[in-house]
């Protein structure tokens, strides 16, 4: 079907409905930047023909050369046929304003903590000017550590990793916002090679996928690293380490804050001494949680 495809479509309103139909067709998961058919295919559709992300309808009765023609049949016929999630095929994944390089080596960026951070965490952060020392526990790509960069200008950053592979990309994304002087990258597993650190924030995604999740995962999921979304049979394996060490990493009044996906009720049954803050995102309140350092010590 691509190849006759190569001979029978010449406009990109031909090649969006046809992307459309493919997709639905094959029951594509939609969860990395885009949630349906249309808006992927118009996604990778622009991107490759390098037109504006915004501006579809200008071009939709616009014909394309043959070279153009077949280099999007192609990035189409990959999703399709190998379930690559988009961000992986464009080497670009988007939390709303921010662009970042992303492949196979890192989780696709898709926090909920990115719209709290637009906020400044505020009204938990009173005043951004006086963060000084921030970290980003398991930074990935390392967006949330740019993120925070730009909510907390006076902050210097640690953002730390487990995988060398995560650090390369978070490395190339850092500097390409120019960040070298504040965000500074660390291995470590969790906390271990931050010992005598301590910070005014502290922001967690971690692994957080229950294990018959992780069984369930749709095929695009497959493609990221599994480091970065199994932890343990409940998925709350990482979570308890972070809540265990959080306290002796964070300056007094220090706050911490991490999702967790759909862990709420397994988290507060697992600690039901802890004052969790559940906060307001896009999806509702149950993923992502907030606790000052002294609500967790003993």
């Amino acid at each position: 079907m691509f190849d006759e495809a190569k001979t029978r479509l010449s406009t990109v309103r031909d090649l969006l409905r046809f992307a459309v139909s493919r997709f639905n067709e094959a029951h594509l998961f939609f969860g990395h930047g885009t949630h349906n058919a249309y808006d992927e295919a118009a996604y990778l559709i622009l991107h490759d023909l390098h037109l504006p992300l915004d501006t579809l309808e200008p071009f939709l009765d616009a014909r394309l050369t043959s070279d153009e023609l077949e280099g999007v049949l192609h990035t189409l016929e990959r999703r399709v046929k190998e379930r690559i999630p988009a961000a992986y095929l464009t080497h670009e994944a988007w939390l709303g304003d921010f662009s970042f390089y992303v492949d196979e080596r890192v989780i696709v960026p898709r926090s909920f903590i990115a719209e709290l951070l637009r906020e400044q965490l505020a009204p938990w952060v009173e005043d951004p000017e006086i963060v000084t020392s921030a970290l980003d526990l398991c930074t990935g790509s390392g967006c949330l550590a740019i993120l925070m960069a730009h909510a907390f200008p006076n902050a210097e950053i640690d953002a730390a990793d487990l995988s060398l592979d995560a650090l390369d990309v978070a490395k190339r994304n850092v500097a390409d916002y120019g960040l070298e002087e504040q965000i500074h990258l660390v291995q470590s597993d969790l906390f271990a090679a931050l010992e005598g650190r301590s910070y005014d924030v502290i922001i967690s995604n971690p692994p957080y996928v229950n294990a018959p999740s992780v069984q369930a995962l749709p095929a695009e999921y497959l493609h990221e690293p599994k480091l970065a979304l199994g932890s343990g049979e409940d998925g709350l394996d990482a979570t308890r380490i972070i809540l265990r060490d959080a306290p002796k990493h964070l300056h007094p009044g220090g706050i911490l804050v991490v999702e967790i996906g759909h862990n709420r009720d397994a988290l507060e049954a697992a600690y039901p001494e802890l004052p969790f803050t559940w906060l307001e995102t896009s999806a509702g309140d149950e993923f992502v949680f907030l606790l000052r350092r002294e609500q967790m010590l003993p």
